[in-house]
């Protein structure tokens, strides 16, 4: 059986929807997708989440803002198409991989708060099967009256702090072709989820 894609989330849907319903669009899906578990190999994880990263998270942002300007502003329309696209699907093949087996776990919403430069924190817990938790806080901001994700912290940690630092090294070292490849050898990885 496969799963229907999820539908696109239209404009008047977007308006009247806020940062709670965007992060909640994305944990129905990643619990849909894991309670399909054995239906659904990576393939059909990655198809069944693409849309909904994309409509989740605000990737073009998320690697510029990882990158940060000076290594940005060094990229060429090219690169940066590139590393868009690599770290799109590096994103989508790391939900792909990592939430693959539903055994009971449930996310609650917890709080929603107002942060600097309008942008929305949405703090949530996942409850795992054995009773821990793991707590997920999304941060948010509007893109053409959307919410998405800029950045999501794991008990604490942000993700975006962590890339930066790798992406940056990376860069600085070896250059832009070893950051790529490095992407790629990362969502080769994610490929060997069941």
């Amino acid at each position: 059986m496969l799963l229907p894609i999820p539908a696109a989330l239209s404009s008047s849907d977007s308006q009247k929807n806020g940062p709670e319903q965007a992060v909640a669009y994305l944990q129905s899906s990643l619990l849909e997708v894991m309670r399909e578990g054995e239906k659904l190999d990576y393939d059909g994880r990655f198809k069944y989440l693409q849309p909904v990263i994309d409509q989740t998270h605000d990737i073009d942002l998320i690697i510029r803002t990882i990158l940060g300007t000076t290594y940005w502003s060094q990229l060429d329309n090219v690169q940066q198409d590139l590393i868009v696209e690599t770290f799109r699907q590096l994103s989508i093949a790391t939900y792909a991989g990592r939430f693959v087996q539903y055994e009971g776990e449930q996310f609650q919403i917890i709080e929603q708060r107002a942060l600097p430069r309008d942008q929305v924190l949405v703090r949530s817990q996942l409850t795992k099967s054995d009773g821990g938790t793991v707590n997920f806080d999304y941060v948010l901001h509007q893109v053409a009256g959307e919410w998405r994700i800029v950045n999501i912290l794991f008990d604490g940690v942000s993700d975006l702090a962590i890339k930066r630092g790798e992406y940056r090294a990376i860069l600085q070292r070896d250059g832009f072709q070893a950051l790529i490849e490095m992407l790629k050898e990362k969502i080769a990885l994610t490929r060997q989820s069941p």
